[in-house]
């Protein structure tokens, strides 16, 4: 499973907001990155991005291709995160894995505990 594969779409405003906080980069080293995800993103207007994409304040529902466990959780900016409310931050590494991906997607990303993969149930 790559990544790559997957086109990372992102609204202006969603761009905007994470530049604040990332630097794009192009460069591959930084594969898994949210910077080298910024730096391959397709930017669009928000009327043009599509409901099933995931941005911020998503509510997103996602399968452990390896556990079989299924999480739901808020995709939101740094300073509304509240794990107790399950809203995380695009800048964990579960936030930067999914961020611009949609529905039906599978992603892998590399988390605190190694590789692991997931695919994307639902975006509300």
């Amino acid at each position: 499973m790559n990544n790559l594969k997957n086109q990372v779409v992102l609204s202006e405003e969603d761009y905007n907001v994470l530049i604040k906080h990332v630097s794009p980069s192009n460069d591959p080293d930084q594969a898994m990155s949210l910077a080298y995800e910024l730096g391959r993103a397709k930017v669009l207007t928000k009327d043009a991005l599509e409901k099933e994409r995931v941005k911020l304040n998503s509510r997103v529902e996602v399968k452990d291709l390896d556990s079989q466990i299924t999480s739901a959780f808020h995709i939101v900016a740094p300073e509304l995160a509240d794990v107790k409310q399950q809203k995380i931050s695009v800048l964990t590494p579960m936030g930067s894995a999914l961020i611009g991906f949609k529905e039906g997607d599978q992603v892998a990303w590399k988390m605190p505990v190694g590789m692991k993969r997931y695919v994307i149930l639902k975006v509300e």
